[in-house]
């Protein structure tokens, strides 16, 4: 199994673990990610303003890239899997932004949306299987009660994403089950952590993370999973996380444990 990456900026900087316990299990795996070439910043955020061309053109030379060798575009940021998918799907269905882009560019090959990206949470539930997973593990997690926490970027917009269920995903809970743990769902696992808001009003964001890291530990969760540097490092400097001695890893770090690769 062979694809292109697209790694983005916080894993080579403060979300270095992410990538490499998710690059050490894939090639356990027998998964071959190949690291874009010159691939630049996603830019971190999804443009919002219709006319906003200049900040997707850097997803948009990464989609071609990997389009151009027939290959799936495997991501492991959320924010990152979050602006690549949305602007992938605003070059398959808006003719003007796609004309634009084009023009822009001007690739050997228009990219008109024909090429794939997915996350490597995707790649191991649609493409390698779970049952399989479950399989190649070495060191089972035997029965740690673990909360995936999903937070906005992988979920919403469904229509875009496609990731799962948005109110009610199950994808984390499979992926923590099949490598041995308890997946326990809990009401706050899909509410916003607070984002980039902890730059600007640490108490906003302190409320938002402690209630989702006590709604954890009312529900008997020991640890908490998740795919968003952002996300983890709001959740564990919660308060919360502090006083019950809630540890959060990146879901690649349980998948490095079981097939001793960490």
């Amino acid at each position: 199994m062979k694809y292109s990456y697209y790694p983005g900026c916080t894993l080579k900087t403060k979300a270095q673990e992410l990538e490499k316990f998710a690059l050490d299990s894939a090639n356990e795996l027998g998964i071959e990610l190949k690291e874009l070439k010159d691939w630049q910043c996603c830019g971190a955020v999804y443009p919002m303003g219709e006319d906003e061309i200049v900040t997707k053109l850097s997803s948009v030379r990464s989609l071609a890239a990997s389009r151009d060798k027939n290959e799936k575009l495997v991501t492991l940021c959320s924010a990152c899997h979050h602006v690549i998918k949305r602007v992938n799907e605003d070059m398959k269905n808006k003719k003007e932004i796609r004309d634009k882009v084009n023009n822009y560019l001007k690739l050997e090959n228009d990219y008109n949306g024909d090429g794939e990206v997915i996350h490597f949470l995707e790649m191991i539930r649609d493409d390698f299987g779970f049952k399989k997973l479950s399989e190649k593990i070495k060191t089972s997690l035997n029965g740690r009660k673990i909360g995936a926490y999903y937070g906005c970027l992988l979920l919403r917009p469904e229509k875009d994403m496609k990731f799962d269920d948005s109110e009610n995903p199950v994808i984390i809970e499979n992926f923590i089950d099949a490598l041995g743990g308890v997946a326990i769902k809990y009401p706050y696992r899909t509410e916003c952590c607070g984002g980039y808001l902890v730059t600007e009003n640490k108490s906003i964001t302190e409320e938002m993370t402690n209630n989702i890291v006590k709604s954890a530990v009312i529900n008997g969760i020991q640890e908490i999973v998740t795919a968003c540097p952002l996300c983890k490092y709001n959740l564990e400097n919660s308060q919360e996380a502090k006083t019950n001695n809630i540890s959060v890893v990146y879901f690649t770090e349980l998948l490095a444990e079981t097939l001793n690769v960490k």
